[in-house]
């Protein structure tokens, strides 16, 4: 079964054009940055999760399988579940500390948000 289109976005934001001159551009792709070059964001959230606490890891600038990549080092490292959605990471739990120092390990620039 196919994933139901919500919007105009899942289609990348072109459907039809009369135009006859027209020439789709594809949007170029992002080449992930070095570890040194990224700024991330370490936050502590449990909105919208049932009173159960999540890390979420916001900022990492690359391509999508790269950010995959990543979250699920940082799963093994944490030994639970997560995902990534919008260019975020989640981490089932408060792993905020333990996955800052492995980032800052790793080269990343990390910073605390939040209590």
């Amino acid at each position: 079964m196919s994933k139901k289109i919500n919007s105009l976005d899942a289609l990348g934001g072109f459907v039809f054009s009369t135009n006859k001159d027209f020439e789709f551009e594809q949007e170029e792709s992002l080449d992930t940055l070095a570890p040194n070059q990224q700024r991330l964001e370490a936050h502590l959230d449990k909105k919208n999760r049932g009173g159960k606490v999540a890390t979420i890891i916001k900022g990492f600038v690359g391509t999508e399988d790269d950010l995959k990549d990543l979250a699920k080092k940082l799963k093994t490292l944490c030994g639970v579940g997560g995902s990534t959605k919008d260019s975020e990471i989640i981490i089932q739990g408060n792993f905020r500390d333990k996955i800052m120092d492995y980032l800052i390990k790793e080269g990343y620039k990390v910073k605390r948000v939040g209590g």
